[in-house]
């Protein structure tokens, strides 16, 4: 794929072509799944999904081949999404240090694998399953793994399953999550409506580290639809509407084209960011969906603690109505 905005046609290479070919990507290896009219493409580079797409209509952003994921376009998030703030936290007692990788705002962002390699576990026309270590380090002393399972389903619609594993001796503290952005194909961003069905939002300061939280208000209430060229939005947002386990998250086109986020319940956050200085697009819409929000290691605020040997799984996906009105 040339660099530069993605057309609504996709336009990445086919499966026949060569390692040779392949090893030209910034994010590595790039594996394609398909069924039906359905192509979803994902990197070596982050476990990241580069680009969703049903028929002609891309539905999520993407980027060209020499470049890393703008904004963390389509990562994945472990074993922290978001931000700590100053990098610290404590561990029974003793400060943990992490690399500060936010430095206009000194936080450590969006976890440690962020620049990992992951490697291809199994692989079908369908699905590809990816996996990569989390080795002790200073700020991080624990042994985990990252396995991150991407599948086409019947219905076309993509399902993620991001699992982390402990191989420590001692419980690891963790926050999982993702980022991708919807689009509806060559639709301007900021003319789509955006549906969020949270009652809380996390009131954060202006370096992006939650301070406190509130009921949504009118710059953050999205339970009716708000269009996204009104929203000026970076925050968390959780009291999900949970219907037989899973919170939708809407963006829907003038037309009525639509294409949703669902999260299951071992997600009880969300992080909406409007982008302004996405490249190529005017707005740029990031729906995140996570375990914790920014800053759990220090205010344990819904952080989990994984016991030696045992996994734990959050389950989310993409999936687009394209009939229109």
């Amino acid at each position: 794929m040339t660099s530069g905005a993605a057309s609504e046609t996709s336009d990445f290479p086919t499966a026949s072509d060569s390692q040779t070919a392949q090893q030209r990507y910034a994010t590595g290896r790039q594996y394609e799944l398909r069924r039906g009219d359905a192509l979803a493409v994902v990197t070596e580079l982050a476990a990241g999904l580069r680009w969703y797409s049903r028929g002609d209509v891309q539905l999520t952003e993407s980027y060209g081949d020499s470049d890393i994921p703008p904004g963390a376009t389509g990562i994945t998030l472990a074993p922290w999404a978001n931000r700590i703030e100053d990098g610290v936290w404590h561990l029974n007692g003793k400060k943990q240090q992490l690399d500060i990788t936010e430095v206009s705002k000194n936080n450590a962002s969006h976890g440690l694998l962020r620049n990992a390699s992951y490697a291809l576990v199994a692989e079908s026309e369908f699905a590809a399953t990816l996996e990569a270590t989390i080795f002790p380090q200073h700020g991080y002393p624990f042994l985990l793994r990252h396995r991150v399972e991407y599948s086409l389903a019947e219905d076309l619609g993509l399902e993620v399953r991001q699992t982390l594993v402990n191989d420590s001796e001692a419980e690891a503290p963790f926050v999982l999550g993702a980022h991708p952005y919807l689009r509806i194909g060559d639709i301007p961003s900021e003319d789509l409506t955006l549906k969020v069905d949270a009652a809380t939002r996390l009131v954060a300061d202006e370096r992006l580290i939650p301070r406190s939280s509130e009921p949504v208000s009118a710059d953050s209430d999205l339970r009716q639809g708000r269009t996204v060229g009104g929203l000026d939005l970076d925050a968390a947002l959780t009291d999900l509407a949970f219907d037989g386990g899973i919170a939708g998250h809407t963006l829907t086109a003038p037309d009525g084209r639509s294409v949703s986020l669902w999260q299951d319940e071992t997600c009880p956050f969300v992080h909406v960011f409007v982008s302004r200085i996405y490249p190529g697009r005017p707005a740029a819409v990031a729906v995140e969906p996570m375990t914790g929000p920014a800053n759990a290691f220090n205010s344990g605020d819904s952080l989990r603690w994984l016991a030696p040997g045992d996994s734990f799984t959050i389950t989310w996906g993409i999936r687009a109505d394209l009939a229109g009105a």
